[in-house]
């Protein structure tokens, strides 16, 4: 199988400033050109080695400032390395900072035309492709507002779709599978694997480990810019948790009060509960759409999830994961979220988030709700609470699998028998 990507001992290599240095011309003149000089240098990546197959997909996990995105921009040529080389051998669909290429003037029309001639099409094959672009993006009613007038999540919406409609050979997607809402990353997630199948080579980075595992063929574990295991996804993501879980029960403290949930469930320290509680979950609970609070539901039938936490110490900002278990122990899904530009509470203050599913598409059983906040480098949870918080999904079908798509069967009499075509 031929190599797509080939990186030999490659490092990257950035400047550190001084905090004080001049921010304008004037400043320069009065203190003196010193003071624009680096302090120091520091490696985002060095010695980083590994092979890319054809048709094969590469997990790269790590914590922030681990060289993730650095790595990805030296492979799509967005960055020149200091050491070392990247050869890449296909064309190149690199979802970088999703969204952040569209000219914020033009309309979702404009953008989705001028995207896709940067990405190799020409002008006839983005306006043959456009219908299936606009339906899958779901934006249809915005599609000639300006792109100014967008929210994050409808900007990464349209670039994703603009992203995988334009015959990607190599796609190199950093936290893509996050964007939109839980409908639409399952289908973010079976367009990749339709990709896959196609043979489409990829890099992926993301934070949910659960993803690497179900995508990728070898997954990378980068840490401090040097490669800390390489090899099968299982390997390498059981390595990685196993670090970060072991960071998060160091923090958390030996002893504390057992907490009832409004289920009866206890929280206890080191069993079910772990992290060192700067910031706390105080309750979980799940609404229904007239706002009521529930712990069954119809399958289908829309969802949203609090969680209600305090803060006991000066937390900036913080992440949010949720997993969603079977009662099997089955991954059904996974998702996180940067609410590093969302004011936390004051010092002692609650806060409350709240996530709205539009549909919940699981196929009858009992889930479990998995509920952690991280710090904001992903170093290790402030509190985490494991399969404490289930809610029963009531379906009337007899699908298998997690999922359960809207979905109806229709029979109808053809009458006599068609004549079977002849074969020459």
């Amino acid at each position: 199988m031929d190599e797509v990507i080939v990186v030999n001992n490659l490092g990257k290599r950035f400047r550190h400033y001084h905090p004080d240095r001049p921010r304008s011309f004037h400043d320069f003149f009065v203190r003196g050109p010193r003071w624009v000089k680096p302090v120091e240098y520091f490696w985002a990546l060095r010695n980083v080695n590994f092979r890319v197959l054809a048709g094969s997909t590469l997990g790269v996990i790590g914590r922030n400032g681990a060289g993730k995105s650095t790595l990805l921009q030296l492979i799509g040529g967005v960055s020149l390395p200091d050491e070392g080389q990247v050869q890449v051998h296909q064309r190149i669909r690199a979802l970088l900072e999703l969204g952040a290429g569209f000219p914020q003037d033009l309309t979702g029309r404009e953008g989705v035309f001028l995207s896709g001639v940067i990405n190799g099409l020409t002008r006839h094959e983005v306006s043959h492709r456009f219908e299936k672009i606009l339906s899958f993006s779901e934006l249809e009613q915005f599609i000639d507002s300006p792109i100014r007038t967008y929210s994050t999540g409808m900007k990464m919406r349209l670039a994703f779709s603009v992203a995988v409609h334009t015959d990607p050979e190599l796609l190199l997607i950093d936290e893509v599978l996050s964007v939109g809402d839980f409908g639409f990353q399952q289908k973010c997630f079976e367009k990749i694997t339709q990709l896959k199948k196609e043979g489409c080579t990829m890099v992926l980075i993301s934070h949910e480990t659960s993803k690497i595992l179900e995508l990728c063929d070898e997954a990378i574990w980068l840490q401090k810019g040097e490669i800390e295991a390489h090899g099968n996804p299982e390997m390498v993501v059981g390595q990685y948790i196993g670090a970060e879980w072991k960071e998060t029960r160091q923090r958390t403290p030996e002893t504390g009060p057992t907490i009832s949930t409004p289920t009866g469930v206890a929280l206890r320290l080191h069993e079910n509960r772990f992290g060192s509680l700067e910031l706390q979950i105080a309750e979980v609970c799940f609404h229904n759409s007239e706002g009521l609070q529930i712990n069954e539901i119809a399958s289908g039938d829309p969802l949203t999830l609090e969680i209600k936490f305090q803060s006991s110490q000066l937390i900036d900002s913080a992440n949010i994961i949720l997993t969603i278990r079977r009662e099997d122990g089955l991954y059904c899904f996974d998702t996180y979220t940067f609410i590093n530009e969302v004011g936390m509470p004051k010092l002692g203050e609650w806060g409350l988030i709240t996530l709205n599913f539009e549909r919940l598409d699981l196929v009858e059983g009992t889930y479990t709700f998995d509920v952690s906040l991280y710090d904001k480098n992903w170093d290790y949870a402030y509190d985490s609470h494991l399969h404490v918080y289930s809610l029963l999904v009531h379906n009337d079908t007899k699908s298998k699998g997690p999922f359960c798509p809207p979905h109806n069967w229709h029979i109808r009499e053809l009458g006599e028998q068609p004549e079977a075509p002849s074969i020459n």
